[in-house]
């Protein structure tokens, strides 16, 4: 119970039911009440609401939950020295319900949840505190609260946001050939080492090559690799091919809900060989309804997070390529079925158009296409990087 209370906090997994109703639910505001006094954040709600919260760690975050329920205006964000809140985001959980997100700047815990009307508004509070002092306080029957908050990471340990960069194909896999003989592994690879040095050189961040020359890796292996490497996210670099030589064009993938969902089954099969999943969480130890919610939620955070880092990459394109296709487009490929690692998958051109072959072997464009690469990555973590970050600082 140890390892699963890093990931889910079970006693923190609230739920309250109340009757739903068909006309969404709108989230009219959001503050903080006492302001950098108290971990408190109150929803302003039209109606009564179906919800859950729970918190999740590497990142810290708190996730609610609710059903049926819009935006009606953008986020408040907490003050910058709110010693518990560090940023809010959200975003639409399926067609109707929302998921919210409020990243923690220290490792908390649920201790008080409340609902409320207000006026022509329900008032949901959440009151989160000290993790310690909560779980001294259950254990012991005591509230007190640490002398000495624990001291902020140095500059030096600061974790490294780590991309896992993976050049396609390699080895006795040519993967796809130009009319003029280019191979797709020769240029995935180059541009894959193009990225990994602009990451290394961005601060906050460092780069990790799936394959560090031209040999073959086993696709779920390139997983294993990243999973090792406890990589923030995977990108998987390509260059496509068709029949019409005059198709061209950039894209990007993430995985299908079919793919994801094959590869749900697939982990829940192995249990006993998921040691290393969910931040070093096996699900061998845990009954199979808890292992289908760790799972669901992990799958669930990683798609989201996964759509939203290639919506800024294809948006980085805008200045460097054509696009095949103008949305994130979804598939079913092998290497984006990591569950606990966002991960995209990036055709940078079609090798089988003349012109674009041509492209793909100029160092200039190679440099082109992994600078558009990075900047959407960049975008992303900009926004997404934990608290003990140094990229949270720029």
């Amino acid at each position: 119970m140890k390892h699963l209370f890093a990931i889910f906090c079970l006693c923190g997994l609230l739920f309250v039911p109340i009757l739903g109703v068909a006309q969404q639910v709108d989230v009219n505001a959001v503050d903080y009440p006492n302001g950098s006094q108290a971990g408190q954040i109150r929803f302003s709600l039209s109606q009564a609401v179906k919800q859950r919260q729970f918190i999740l760690d590497k990142p810290l975050r708190l996730v609610i939950d609710l059903s049926n329920t819009r935006l009606s205006q953008p986020l408040k964000q907490p003050a910058s020295n709110h010693p518990v809140f560090a940023k809010i985001r959200a975003g639409s959980k399926n067609a109707t319900d929302l998921r919210v997100i409020v990243d923690l700047k220290t490792a908390a815990a649920i201790k008080d949840l409340s609902v409320a009307a207000e006026s022509q508004n329900q008032q949901l509070l959440i009151h989160l505190a000290n993790k310690a002092a909560v779980n001294t306080a259950v254990v012991n029957k005591q509230n007190k609260i640490p002398k000495n908050p624990s001291p902020q990471p140095s500059a030096a340990k600061r974790k490294l946001i780590t991309v896992a960069i993976d050049a396609g194909h390699g080895g006795n896999d040519p993967g796809a050939k130009g009319n003029n003989g280019t191979q797709e592994k020769d240029v995935t690879f180059a541009i894959a080492k193009k990225l990994a040095a602009q990451i290394n050189a961005q601060t906050g961040m460092k780069a990790v090559l799936i394959r560090n020359a031209d040999y073959y890796v086993d696709l779920r292996n390139r997983m294993n690799i990243a999973r090792a490497a406890k990589a923030d996210l995977f990108v998987s670099i390509h260059a496509d091919a068709f029949k019409d030589v005059a198709v061209r064009g950039a894209s990007v993938y993430t995985l299908s809900r079919g793919g994801a969902s094959d590869e749900a089954a697939h982990w829940l099969a192995e249990k006993e060989n998921s040691a290393d999943l969910l931040g070093g969480v096996s699900l061998n130890d845990k009954e199979d309804d808890v292992a289908h919610v760790l799972l669901d939620l992990s799958q669930n955070a990683t798609h989201e997070a996964s759509f939203q880092v290639a919506n800024e990459v294809l948006k980085s394109f805008a200045d460097v390529s054509a696009l095949h296709k103008d949305h994130v487009q979804k598939a079913e490929f092998a290497v984006l079925k990591s569950p606990d690692i966002p991960s995209i998958l990036v055709e940078t051109a079609f090798i089988s158009n003349p012109l674009e072959e041509e492209n793909l072997i100029n160092e200039r464009y190679q440099s082109k296409m992994s600078d558009a690469i990075f900047k959407g990555i960049y975008n992303y973590f900009k926004y997404t990087a934990p608290a003990d970050n140094r990229m949270a600082e720029l």
